[in-house]
């Protein structure tokens, strides 16, 4: 195909594209499928995607470089706290065990064993501010609480009592 050929067929598809364009319109406010159909105004200009801005008054929380590097020593001194969450999160109703009912724990304590489970983990857990987990070990939600547990034992290394509404 010579250059001229190309050119007529690239300017006959162009111009079928902004033909058939109106058809595939979504509706606009009055429910109009993007042509002016006797409503007086013409359709809005459609504007290119932009990206997304982060929400207004906090920075976006994003899933931490540190994520896939867990610090490989654990300093029990540094974890070993029972803490009061500042602000709480919905992430839905909390389903605990047949039989097991909510109870304040704290660290040192272990939580028995069906909670170790990773139906339990929060493997998010930068979403709610808290702290990366060492190696071997994970947050849980017991309740409207955050656990840090060792994942081997099942001892409570650290608390945030009231992380989850």
């Amino acid at each position: 195909m010579t250059r001229r050929h190309l050119s007529i067929v690239a300017v006959g598809l162009g111009a079928a594209l902004a033909v058939a364009a109106p058809a595939f319109a979504e509706p606009g406010p009055e429910g109009n499928h993007g042509g002016n159909h006797g409503g007086g105004r013409a359709a809005a200009p459609m504007h290119p995607a932009e990206p997304e801005r982060g929400p207004q008054g906090y920075q976006r929380i994003e899933r931490p470089a540190a994520v896939a590097a867990r610090p490989q020593q654990f300093d029990r001194q540094a974890y070993n706290h029972n803490f009061n969450a500042d602000h709480g999160y919905h992430i839905g109703p909390y389903h605990a065990p047949r039989g097991f009912a909510y109870r304040r724990w704290s660290y040192g304590q272990v939580l028995p064993r069906i909670y170790w489970g990773q139906q339990y983990w929060l493997s998010d857990y930068w979403l709610f501010g808290l702290d990366v987990p060492p190696v071997g070990f994970e947050w849980v939600r017991f309740g409207p609480d955050a656990l840090l547990i060792d994942t081997n034992s099942g001892e409570v290394i650290q608390v945030v009592y009231g992380r989850f509404l």
